[in-house]
């Protein structure tokens, strides 16, 4: 190989390091930005953080109830009957639900968990009224 051909190849390799070098300093400032966006999300989902943990009441969460509907027609029969006193099997008839003996024992523990919320008491063993 002569002089000139070893200039040549040495031109042909300096091309094509200096291409590489271009690609490269593009994939940089490619990953850059993102990365720069990506610290940016951080930093919002970080902020939201501290600010739901701020305004989040402390304490254990309540137990979501396990029937809505069934809760709301409990404490709207109560509402409608502040003043009168039920046994769950009454509720029941009163409400037109199943008086089958499982169905009454779902709403007496219904009833016990309104009453230990402060939403009813219980005068008598067995029975429940609404607090006023």
């Amino acid at each position: 190989m002569n002089i000139t051909e070893l200039l040549v190849d040495l031109h042909i390799r300096v091309n094509e390091a200096t291409a590489r070098a271009d690609e490269l300093r593009n994939q940089i400032a490619h990953f850059t930005a993102a990365l720069t966006e990506t610290q940016a999300r951080l930093a919002d989902l970080a902020t939201t953080r501290k600010i739901i943990t701020e305004l989040a009441p402390t304490g254990p969460e309540p137990d979501p109830p396990e029937s809505s509907t069934a809760y709301q027609a409990i404490v709207n029969a109560f509402n409608r009957h502040p003043d009168q006193v039920f046994r769950a099997r009454e509720l029941h008839e009163l409400l037109g639900m199943p008086t089958d003996e499982a169905s009454v024992n779902i709403t007496r523990s219904r009833l016990g968990r309104l009453t230990r919320q402060g939403f009813l008491t219980q005068p008598g063993r067995g029975r429940y009224q609404k607090r006023t």
